[in-house]
């Protein structure tokens, strides 16, 4: 008499194969998880590129700080993965810090304004992280990036 069925042998070769691929992926799904983190902070800069931007535009310098920028203090612009957002020379410096993963926790991402020095008229482009500046334009601020490239946001990279 035949029964059908799967040998205890098929089972165990079937879970071995989805182990290692999961084994496989885990490090991957990691990696999203931190990427998400460094995104999620980008929209927080955005509260301190108009005042930067426009000082820019009116007086051909940048703010060298928060104060000088009309913000709060660099530890009061928060969330729940960053630990301050700090103005200097008008480059935006994230500090990573609250629930943020071990691997970025206490790194930085920097914002740095590109302009075309000689037409101030030209709007302030944002420059991320190890990216280049566009053609014709000059990357102003330091650019404090300590976060390892391959978890920035592609427009970040070099």
């Amino acid at each position: 008499m035949r029964t059908c069925g799967f040998t205890l042998v098929e089972m165990m070769v079937v879970i071995g194969i989805v182990a290692i691929l999961a084994l496989m992926a885990i490090p991957t799904y990691q990696d999203k998880f931190i990427r998400d983190q460094v995104a999620e902070a980008l929209p927080l800069a955005d509260l301190a590129k108009p005042p930067v931007a426009l000082s820019w535009a009116v007086l051909q310098t940048f703010p060298a700080d928060n104060a000088a920028a009309g913000l709060p203090v660099a530890e009061k612009i928060v969330n729940n993965f960053i630990g301050s957002v700090a103005i200097q020379g008008g480059a935006i410096n994230i500090t990573f810090g609250n629930k943020a993963n071990r691997a970025i926790l206490g790194k930085v991402l920097s914002l740095r304004p590109a302009v075309v020095e000689d037409a101030p008229i030209v709007p302030v482009t944002w420059v991320c992280g190890y990216a280049t500046a566009p053609e014709k334009m000059t990357v102003k601020g330091e650019n404090k990036t300590n976060i390892p490239s391959g978890y920035l946001p592609i427009r970040c990279r070099s």
